[in-house]
């Protein structure tokens, strides 16, 4: 296989707003771990047809002088970046006390805004109607249905991040989440058949390695049973949620992306009008979970009883940043969210260290190091090119 066929590699439009769809989940709109065609580029060269559109949107590069990054791409990758980094910080500030409030309507809260925003965009910047969303939605249910599954996910995912944030460093979970890349390998081997290259095999042991280092830095830095307990607690969540993106993303490759009238239907509507989709799905869903897991609590206090300032921060810093990053997300290629995740997990770290006061130990910024190295080597076009 050669270079130049990798380079040309881009993905059609509307397989980037299936992508955006999940990249609301945790830091999982920076990842490469969303990018399942990356397994096996040949699969996407009989479409190739479909891919003029989506290039000039993107950064443009040179096969033969690595990757070059334009002033728009700067700007997504910064924005990428900070909104991951922010993500992780805003959260972890809003639960490391463990305030006693409903991690449901946290998430409710979130996909409430989502909705909210969503429809006000389709209203007064695609100045269409209410009633072209209704129609959207009649001519998409097919599709509806489908994303009950991927919709489920996310929700576990939003519910996981916090539970992992309350008991763990934002600095930690920052790294160990990566561990998503790992997740979408195996269900993307076991499940669609991929073949990995050695470049990636490579990375993920040095992520695999890196996380572990990661962890040693909390394990020899606390000595009590209660706090080594709870950060048990944070690592099994966080794993969770590696876990599900995965399961989410092989998913979505295998049976959303592969209805054959899914990208006539959405033709003339807007991202909005998937968000809009997305979000009305997963409220139902943590709509029927709230209902059956926290009904006494809600008749008892009200669904946002012990909701402060910093909950409220968080809720509405996830809504828009899951927003945003799905609005960008067509400028932004698997190398640029490569790089981005890499620089949020070291913004991740510094700030966690002033505003936390979280100590960065040698055992951490040597995983540290691994991990960031593992990111850039799993989405490097060069590095992919001449390691098949």
């Amino acid at each position: 296989m050669n270079s130049s066929s990798l380079d040309n590699r881009t993905k059609p439009e509307e397989d980037l707003e299936s992508s955006s769809l999940l990249s609301n989940t945790q830091n999982d709109s920076s990842s490469p771990a969303l990018n399942i065609e990356q397994f096996h580029p040949t699969s996407n060269t009989q479409r190739h047809h479909h891919y003029n559109n989506t290039r000039a949107a993107q950064p443009a590069s040179n096969p033969n002088s690595g990757v070059s990054i334009s002033s728009t791409g700067l700007k997504v990758l910064g924005l990428l970046a900070v909104q991951n980094a922010s993500k992780n910080l805003i959260m972890r500030f809003a639960v490391q006390d463990k305030p006693d409030f409903l991690y449901s309507a946290a998430v409710i809260g979130s996909e409430s805004t989502k909705l909210f925003l969503s429809i006000c965009y389709i209203l007064f910047y695609d100045k269409r109607s209410f009633a072209s969303i209704i129609t959207f939605l009649k001519e998409d249910k097919k599709n509806a249905i489908l994303l009950t599954v991927p919709a489920t996910v996310y929700n576990i995912q939003q519910t996981l991040e916090y539970v992992a944030l309350s008991n763990l460093d934002a600095s930690v979970f920052s790294v160990l989440v990566q561990t998503k890349l790992v997740a979408t390998a195996g269900f993307a081997v076991g499940i669609l058949g991929k073949h990995l290259t050695k470049v990636q095999v490579l990375s993920l042991g040095l992520l695999t390695t890196g996380v572990m280092l990661c962890n040693m830095k909390n394990t020899c830095s606390e000595s009590e049973s209660d706090t080594e307990s709870n950060q048990w607690v944070g690592i099994f969540a966080t794993l969770g949620i590696a876990l599900s993106s995965g399961f989410a993303s092989v998913y979505t490759e295998k049976v959303i992306k592969k209805q054959k009238d899914r990208g006539k239907t959405r033709e003339g509507y807007s991202l909005a009008y998937m968000q809009v989709q997305l979000a009305g799905v997963s409220l139902i869903i943590i709509g029927c979970w709230a209902t059956v897991k926290d009904f006494g609590k809600i008749t008892e206090n009200g669904l946002f009883h012990n909701f402060n300032g910093a909950a409220f921060v968080s809720v509405l810093t996830s809504a828009l940043g899951g927003l945003t990053v799905a609005a960008v997300l067509k400028y932004a290629d698997a190398v640029l969210k490569g790089y981005a995740t890499a620089i949020s997990v070291v913004l991740t770290g510094v700030f966690s260290m002033v505003l936390f006061g979280t100590e960065l130990s040698v055992f951490y910024l040597l995983g540290m190091i691994n991990v960031i190295i593992s990111l850039l080597m799993y989405s490097g076009k060069n590095l992919y090119a001449n390691m098949v």
